[in-house]
């Protein structure tokens, strides 16, 4: 079971702050990814349910100073690769006002990703089964994209050039500050947020970037 004592802790340690409903929605998550992470590969089967509040709902959390701060509740998110939500659809639960859409190729998570969608009755949530490819450029203008470990910094960046406007904020997720070539190129450091894990002390490395102006 998801430990909503041990949650609610992590969140006070984070210095973050959510709603009753958001707490129940994220809960539900939860338990409902235990049972999924049963039948298919969503994360390492042996991941315990502590394991997956701290590293992996805790830890996408820690996006809301930063995307609040920089975009207001109510923006538009893509999520690369979210896989099994990490960070996009767990902000989304947070805050259910946010427009998101989850990019996510594989059918079977693809499906995961509807049904929580559907279960925390999130409108306001995209799931699209398909890959994106470098040249590739989506028509909406989005004011955040994000993803979590789905390729270096640099290679990411890559891949999301076409996608990101102007005004687009890039939130990398990062577990130290070993790689930041890209800062002399063509994309600039808006903000970084340092934090460590609330139980196992991990260090966790949030920068935000946005495309230099020409």
């Amino acid at each position: 079971m998801c430990d909503r004592s041990q949650f609610l802790v992590g969140l006070n340690r984070l210095g973050l702050s959510l709603d009753s409903s958001a707490v129940e929605r994220i809960l539900l998550y939860c338990s409902e990814l235990q049972k999924w992470n049963r039948k298919i590969n969503l994360l390492a089967r042996e991941t315990t349910a502590a394991e997956m509040l701290e590293k992996h709902f805790l830890d996408s959390l820690a996006l809301l100073p930063l995307l609040d701060r920089l975009n207001g509740p109510d923006a538009t998110l893509l999520d690369v690769g979210s896989g099994a939500g990490f960070p996009g659809l767990v902000l989304a639960a947070a805050r259910p006002e946010l427009r998101v859409t989850l990019l996510e190729p594989r059918q079977k998570r693809a499906a995961f990703l509807s049904h929580i969608a559907r279960t925390l009755q999130l409108r306001n949530v995209r799931v699209k089964e398909e890959r994106l490819e470098p040249e590739q450029r989506f028509s909406e203008n989005f004011a955040c994209i994000t993803s979590r470990a789905v390729a270096a910094p640099e290679m990411f960046l890559s891949l999301i050039e076409k996608t990101a406007g102007p005004e687009t904020i890039v939130i990398l997720m990062l577990a130290n500050e070993e790689r930041q070539s890209w800062d002399a190129g063509r994309w600039q450091t808006v903000e970084q947020l340092k934090f460590s894990l609330p139980f196992s002390g991990d260090p966790r490395l949030l920068t935000a970037v946005r495309k230099r102006c020409s």
